[in-house]
């Protein structure tokens, strides 16, 4: 059927109304102009003038009485002679429907433009900036650090591109962060792994890219296809990417590493937290160690190539820095060593990798004179290792991780005694640690939070219990009731017996952190935390992961803390460069000490000091320990 001229019409009308705001201001615009231009012609060419006026109007005054007219209709008001009226009256109708619909049209659009700016689809315009993939409760303490790291840039840039009203990602920033100094925080709502979606945040200009993984129930499959997104994106730039995420489970590394190559730095975050929670629940005070050496607010690491130390060896780099502490070497062509042979050469292209409070403050100033105090230094051998017994009290799917790594670190004969609410627990210990070397597991299910059945396992008679979180069946809030619950009643088991229990506990809330400390435990993991300080120092700084890998690496040289005594004279006022060459005669790199008088003070951070003054003295009680770089 042929259509008519109206639906012809019709149809040409949806059409421009169908091209949106733009098009309909535009054409009411030039509908009022012509109107306005119409009716200026007939006053002009006809010579209509208001009544007792002597003089013509000209087009152009014409055309402005017209414009006065169509904008506001009390105007015509004081018009007189019929002649004149008429048309300023037809003006002016034509000001009330056209005019009117054009304001009404620009409201409309401008609100239309609000709505889309609070969406955050508009594309982000920086350069340097760096980005974070992913929304998660990770995101303030990431943000919370790069500020810190930011301070001494004059306009920084943060861009999160998440899965999240744009709005209420900004509310949520401004009522946990508050104040963000001289850093800019941008939101943009969109999927990741939308490649489109990608071109909000700006990835070719930018610094680094922070990965976070998503809370689904596969989250490494998120991850890889973030990275996959970027580094497959047709509209990539050619130089590499500086790609930092996090993978939760070892056999999807692979698989990242293919996705990411060498453009991504890669956090084992359930390998990472297992090494952590085992390295220190045999440590009390390690947690705030590792703490204060992945934030940025006090001493962070470095690398720096000094060629003034070519030549020199390691143990005398150790003496060169008065306000930076040197752990180990950038070798050219091997890579990082952190406390590496003291009889070590520094050549040519090497990097020093020292702790300080930042970039610039590690400058070569050796003492002019010998400050040691040979007198001081105690050599003593240290004590045998003997089996110990480690209660864990709660589940999650770190255990057989905690427990495999446990069995790198204890002697021969050590039992571990597992104790949770988990029906499958024992098959799955069966399964993932059946190549135990020093330990031997027993697994019991019962409730933890059950006050009866902890005095049952006798807690006191362990040398080490750790609390983990049910993470994997609770919400992050419930878990950590659950974890407070069991740490109330092993804290009142052990005044009641007057003992003493060494307890480690996970807690997956930071702001739940200062609950827990009312029960007292010697050590706190707030394992998102700690992997957002990592991920942040990473995204910081490509060349520290490999430095981290070390560190929580069973192999080679972990941190340590070791009683006083073992270095020095106890009660005796000794400098820390005497420190440093007692840990040195023994192969090990002291960064710091932990003083047991202030153990309970958070503002002091519960006495962990690192990268102290070495000129300053310092005596030292027998409940003091020593950090150190050691191999065990």
């Amino acid at each position: 059927m042929k259509p008519t001229w109206q639906e012809k019409l019709k149809y040409q009308f949806d059409n421009f109304m169908a091209r949106g705001t733009a098009a309909l201001i535009g054409a009411l615009g030039l509908l009022s102009l012509l109107l306005i231009f119409v009716m200026a012609a007939v006053i002009s060419l006809g010579d209509i003038r208001p009544s007792g006026s002597d003089e013509s109007l000209n087009f152009w005054e014409a055309a402005w009485q017209s414009l006065m007219r169509t904008l506001d209709a009390g105007t015509m008001g004081g018009d007189e002679g019929w002649s004149f009226r008429f048309v300023m009256f037809i003006v002016t109708l034509g000001g009330v429907f056209i005019i009117s619909t054009l304001i009404g049209v620009l409201t409309s659009g401008i609100e239309n433009k609000m709505d889309e700016l609070r969406k955050g689809r508009s594309r982000v315009i920086e350069s340097g900036h760096t980005v974070i993939l992913g929304w998660s409760p990770q995101v303030f303490t990431i943000l919370s650090e790069l500020i810190i790291a930011n301070q001494n840039q004059k306009d920084s840039c943060i861009v999160i591109l998440g899965n999240k009203d744009k709005v209420e990602m900004e509310d949520e920033i401004r009522s946990v962060i508050g104040e963000t100094g001289h850093t800019r925080i941008v939101c943009r709502t969109g999927n990741p792994i939308d490649m489109n979606d990608l071109e909000l945040v700006s990835l070719q200009t930018s610094r680094s890219v922070v990965v976070l993984a998503s809370g689904n129930n596969d989250p490494d499959a998120q991850t890889i296809k973030m990275i996959l997104a970027i580094t497959n994106n047709p509209n990539r730039r050619a130089e590499p990417y500086h790609i930092v995420a996090e993978i939760k489970d070892p056999k999807n590394v692979h698989a990242a590493k293919l996705a990411g190559k060498d453009e991504v730095e890669l956090v084992l975050t359930g390998d990472l937290i297992s090494r952590i929670i085992a390295q220190t629940c045999r440590q009390s005070g390690l947690s705030i160690v590792y703490t204060e050496l992945l934030n940025f607010s006090g001493d962070e690491i470095y690398f720096k190539e000094e060629p003034a130390l070519v030549g020199k060896t390691f143990h005398e780099t150790l003496f060169a820095y008065k306000d930076s502490t040197v752990i180990g070497l950038d070798q050219k062509g091997v890579g990082v060593r952190l406390n590496p042979p003291m009889d070590t050469r520094i050549r040519a292209g090497d990097r020093i990798i020292a702790i300080s409070a930042d970039d610039d403050t590690i400058i070569l100033d050796p003492p002019t004179e010998s400050p040691l105090q040979p007198h001081a230094i105690v050599c003593c051998e240290p004590e045998a290792q003997a089996p110990e017994r480690t209660l864990i009290l709660g589940w999650n799917w770190r255990v057989p991780f905690i427990i495999n790594e446990l069995d790198h670190y204890v002697a021969s004969g050590s039992e571990i005694v597992v104790t949770a609410d988990e029906p499958l627990g024992a098959a799955k210990i069966e399964r993932l640690c059946s190549d135990l070397v020093h330990l031997k597991v027993t697994y019991r299910q019962t409730d933890t939070t059950d006050r009866r059945v902890l005095e049952s396992i006798s807690p006191e008679c362990y040398d080490h219990v750790i609390v983990l979180s049910y993470s994997d069946t609770k919400g992050i809030q419930e878990a950590d009731a659950c974890t407070l619950m069991t740490l109330l009643h092993l804290r009142d088991i052990a005044e009641q017996g007057n003992k003493e229990i060494s307890i480690t506990s996970e807690i997956l809330d930071l702001q739940n952190r200062p609950l827990a400390e009312i029960t007292r435990a010697d050590d706190f993991i707030v394992s998102e935390n700690l992997i957002s300080l990592i991920m942040t120092q990473i995204a910081e700084n490509k060349a520290i992961n490999a430095v981290f890998a070390d560190i929580f690496d069973p192999d080679g040289s972990e941190l340590y803390l070791k009683p006083a005594g073992q270095y020095v004279q106890l009660d005796t006022q000794v400098n820390f460069y005497t420190v440093i060459e007692s840990a040195a005669r023994r192969g090990e790199v002291a960064i710091g000490y932990r003083l047991k008088a202030l153990a309970g003070d958070a503002a002091n951070a519960y006495g962990v000091i690192l990268n102290p003054d070495k000129t300053a003295l310092i005596s030292f009680s027998p409940e003091d320990r020593i950090i150190v770089l050691a191999e065990n």
